[in-house]
């Protein structure tokens, strides 16, 4: 791992902690305060927006999808899918990056995909319209409401076209506007341009070995995440956000109980997990429940834990990804850098 930088918080007590380098060639180091992208974190604030327009009165969180988007979810599909299901990756609705990106096409089969669409589409402009049609078109990977579920952008690229036709503006502003500006948030928004702006990290991605040494995608067209994974922030921001959640100061208490409503969903990872509306909880030792979520992009991760009273609190950001390599079946092999980072975990967590 070139390099690893967090922020850890017990009640007034603040840790803050980096590693490594920010830049393999230079050997410039990595800094806690520094600006990250944090991929799927994003589905968090996401949830966030759409559940204050529940409480507007504009959406409801069980009506059917394809009264608010007929176009986008049309048919007897768009009534069947309500805006809960879209939240918690219930819809059945499949993820549209294999479709998007030509050599992920054979995913989830890891060793028949390759790394060379990152390349290829590393200043693409993907309109979020194009991509949920890829993801509505494509075959379903289950019935609306089934359980498990299955994790899909294409969920939160809806949540996204949602929140500007309830609104009248773009998902961005709305979120910008209602979440992170009323969470007092300094250092975290979405991007306007392929770059992160200010002190950060390139991004290390391996692609499973298949590209070796990896290679940095810290400049990127975030075009093809959008609501679902775009945003850019720090482990303080991140900290922050999570714990005015928990406290119920970005949406109400009811709302976060909603949000705190799982059911088992399989994840990217082929895992089976709880999941919540944008939120799911970390497998802890039975010493408090934690909330949060996790996120990647190409060559960046991240991880925002904090626990049900809000006092204890863990975020985390690494800048290389997918450093495990692929066994004979083509599964990713056990590595070192996992068993460091879940003991990482625990001890930011548990203490």
């Amino acid at each position: 791992m070139p390099g690893l930088f967090a922020e850890v918080r017990d009640g007034d007590r603040v840790w803050r902690g980096a590693a490594g380098v920010a830049d393999v060639a230079t050997g410039r180091p990595v800094t806690a305060g520094m600006r990250h992208r944090v991929g799927s974190i994003t589905k968090t604030f996401t949830a966030a927006a759409v559940l204050q327009q529940v409480e507007s009165g504009r959406i409801g969180l069980d009506t059917p999808i394809g009264r608010y988007l007929p176009r986008l979810v049309p048919g007897e599909r768009g009534e069947a899918i309500t805006v809960r299901m879209v939240l918690n990756h219930t819809s059945g609705l499949a993820e549209y990056l294999p479709h998007a990106y030509p050599s992920l096409k054979a995913f989830p089969a890891l060793a028949h995909t390759g790394p060379r669409s990152l390349d290829d589409h590393r200043f693409t402009r993907f309109r979020a319209t194009d991509l949920i049609e890829r993801g509505v078109t494509a075959p379903a990977v289950g019935a609306p409401g089934s359980t498990p579920g299955v994790y899909s952008n294409t969920n939160y690229l809806l949540l996204g076209a949602l929140l500007e036709q309830a609104t009248g503006t773009t998902a961005e502003r709305c979120i910008t506007r209602n979440v992170i500006e009323r969470a007092g948030l300094r250092d975290t928004g979405f991007p306007a341009d392929p770059h992160v702006r200010g002190p950060h990290s390139r991004l290390y991605e391996a692609w499973f070995g298949m590209i070796d040494p990896p290679r940095d995608y810290s400049v990127f067209d975030m075009s093809w995440v959008g609501p679902a994974a775009s945003l850019i922030s720090t482990v303080t921001d991140l900290n922050r956000f999570f714990g005015l959640l928990m406290s119920g100061e970005i949406v109400t208490p009811s709302s976060l109980k909603e949000m705190c409503r799982t059911v088992p969903v399989v994840s990217q990872e082929g895992k089976t997990i709880d999941y919540g509306l944008g939120l799911h909880p970390a497998e802890t030792s039975g010493k408090g429940a934690f909330w949060g979520h996790g996120g990647t992009v190409w060559g960046g991760g991240a991880l925002a834990m904090t626990r049900a009273d809000g006092k204890r609190q863990l975020a985390l950001a690494v800048n290389s990804q997918r450093w495990n390599r692929l066994d004979s079946s083509g599964r990713p092999r056990p590595h070192p850098l996992d068993d460091a980072l879940a003991a990482l975990h625990h001890v930011a967590m548990h203490g």
